[in-house]
């Protein structure tokens, strides 16, 4: 690739050093035509002349002597990972400058903390695939049913506790059964435009999942969405025969993360954040009714009207191809 400011591209040198050999053209007058010296000109007919390319030479240098050997470099970046130090503080451990040691941590993309996993250090390997429905990712989120008068979060932990032994069907203490004191958020999100169907339900047994993947592939459907492949963690509702069953009716591949890392399930973990910082918790609800009851709308402006990061500051719908009347 020639720089910014060549003034010959490979086919036009090409086309210098054919006016010169075959069509017997004097090299300044080529040189006038093209706008370059003759010396230029005649480089472009030497290398014609000999078979060679057209396109720059790398100026990288045949041999590197004071180049850093490998085995540092592998240490410095183990060493990164394992005690999250700076360069200055590698560069110390190591017996090189902190120069070295930065540009090392930029070549293995570990210059900045925020780039490794706060769990384990690892580098964050980050993908997406490359249209809709080629991958969805699935999970559950819990929550804790809001009581009648408001939780204690807006209403404070004495208030919430009276509100919660007022409402009727809810236990007293914290102790309760799940069917009774908690809401299930089953959530479908498409990998690469982020695009989200979630329902509310009283449980996460495999069959309200199943029914709720039906529900979410006939809403991605009519979307223009078709869905290929299903990643969840290893919950029992999809170790479940039944998950395993319904999928391959539904011609869906469904995968599963590796034990103990949700890292993998990143996006509708992220996504399950964002819902609780803009729905779940975001005001004061007065009963758990009217909770579920918004959570229609705060779907509706996430999917169409909120800007996303990874889509570039647009909407996630912005990324699906084949919406209905999308090009009429």
């Amino acid at each position: 690739m020639s720089h910014a400011n060549a003034a010959l591209t490979p086919r036009h040198r090409m086309r210098v050093a054919r006016l010169v050999v075959i069509d017997g053209w004097p090299i300044s007058e080529v040189a006038a035509r093209f706008q370059v010296s003759w010396p230029t000109a005649r480089r472009w007919v030497d290398r014609y002349l000999a078979g060679e390319s057209m396109h720059d030479r790398s100026s990288r240098p045949k041999s590197s002597p004071n180049k850093t050997r490998a085995k540092v470099s592998k240490r410095c970046v183990s060493l990164r990972i394992r005690l999250r130090e700076g360069p200055v503080q590698l560069g110390a451990r190591l017996g090189i400058a902190p120069s070295t040691v930065h540009r090392i941590l930029c070549t293995a993309r570990l210059n900045r903390l925020s780039y490794t996993d706060r769990a384990t250090g690892e580098p964050i390997r980050r993908y997406e695939h490359n249209y809709p429905g080629s991958l969805v990712h699935v999970d559950v989120k819990k929550l804790g049913n809001i009581p009648d008068g408001g939780g204690w979060r807006y209403v404070g932990r004495r208030q919430g506790e009276r509100n919660r032994a007022a409402t009727p069907g809810k236990p007293k203490t914290q102790w309760h059964s799940p069917k009774l004191g908690y809401a299930y958020l089953h959530t479908i999100i498409d990998d690469h435009s982020r695009v989200a169907y979630t329902e509310v339900h009283d449980d996460e047994t495999a069959i309200t999942a199943v029914e709720v993947l039906r529900r979410a592939v006939e809403w991605f459907e009519q979307r223009g969405v078709e869905v290929e492949r299903i990643l969840s963690d290893n919950g029992g509702a999809y170790r479940s025969a039944l998950w395993r069953d319904v999928c391959e009716e539904l011609r869906i591949r469904p995968k599963r993360t590796r034990p103990y890392r949700p890292q993998t399930n990143g996006k509708v973990e992220r996504f399950h954040r964002t819902m609780a910082d803009g729905w779940a918790y975001a005001r004061c609800y007065s009963s758990e009714q009217e909770r579920r009851d918004a959570l229609e709308v705060w779907l509706h402006h996430y999917n169409q009207h909120r800007p996303h990061s990874a889509c570039g500051k647009q909407p996630p719908f912005t990324r699906l191809i084949n919406l209905p009347d999308q090009y009429s």
